[in-house]
Order: structure tokens, then sequence, then C-alpha cells
């Protein structure tokens, strides 16, 4: 299960009352920073543009591809290991506003996590130590360190012991 924080809200759906639950001009401001980051070939400069404007943590030597979408409204809430590779056009949530409700939650990735290209994880996953996501994966719990997932909806392909014993072969 995703660990989220709950919060009703009453009368139209909670996306209509966003400026109500993030403030109007962090919006701006992240949208312009990520959408700059998106199209920068620089990995250094991401990282410095993510922990230095967005506040998200990012490890050393960490590499977001091309393209790779992080929350928009809370980007402090993402967490990124060390050495770890984000694929192309991947999606990062931390928030989810649905029609009575919306959720706020955690996103965490470990160190040497290798997630391929158009994966979306969902709000309150941890993707633990040297786990790998193949690309297309929609990421809706949380991943064992050193497994193996794939698929919508998501499952394990090979677990650490099993990842672990194929290397060994």
């Amino acid at each position: 299960m995703r660990k989220t924080e709950r919060f009703p809200v009453e009368g139209s759906n909670s996306l209509w009352q966003i400026y109500q639950t993030v403030p109007f001009f962090k919006v701006i401001k992240n949208f312009l920073v990520i959408q700059l980051a998106r199209y920068t070939p620089w990995l250094s400069v991401k990282n410095w543009l993510y922990r230095n404007l967005l506040g998200m943590k990012v490890g050393d030597k960490t590499a977001f591809a091309l393209m790779v979408m992080v929350d928009l409204m809370f980007p402090e809430r993402i967490s990124v290991g060390k050495d770890t590779i984000i694929g192309y056009n991947t999606t990062i949530l931390t928030h989810e506003y649905l029609i009575h409700e919306y959720r706020l939650g955690y996103t965490k990735i470990g160190d040497q996590v290798m997630i391929g290209a158009n994966c979306t994880l969902l709000p309150g996953v941890t993707i633990g130590d040297g786990a790998v996501v193949a690309a297309g994966t929609i990421v809706t719990k949380d991943v064992e360190a050193g497994s193996f997932v794939a698929g919508n909806p998501m499952r394990v392909v090979q677990t650490a012991e099993e990842m672990a014993k194929s290397k060994k072969d």
C-alpha cells in the first residue's frame, strides 16, 4: 500500500481548489524550473535546479534523462539516491487530486536504481536500492531493494535473491 496523507474537500472537485492547497506563484516557479530541467542536456545543471530551486533531495551522479517530469506541486517530497538513472519521459508524482479529496505522499528512490523510459511513479512509493523498473511500468506500490519489476499493473519479475543468483551464473 502506498503511504499517502488524505485531505478531504467539500464542494467542487479537489483540482478546482488547487490554489487553496499550493500557492499560485510556487506553481508558476516550479513550472518554469521543471520545463528548463526537462530540456537541459547537462545532468549536473538538472541536479542543481532540482536541489536548489525545487528542494528535491538528489544524490551524486544521479541522471535524469530528457523529458523527465517531476511533480509540479510538491517536488520537495521527492528524494532520489546516488548513482541512479531515471529514464526518458518518466513522471514522478507526490500528489493526487481526486473528486472528494487530495492525497500527498513522499516518493523515495534509492541508490543505484534503474528506471526505464515512460514510467509513472505514484505518490507515496519507495523504490529500494539497486532495483530495476522496466520501461512503461506504472509503479503503484513499493519496490523491494534489488528486485526487477515491470508492467501495468506492476508485478515482480525477479526478486532480489533471484537477481543476485542470476548475476552469479
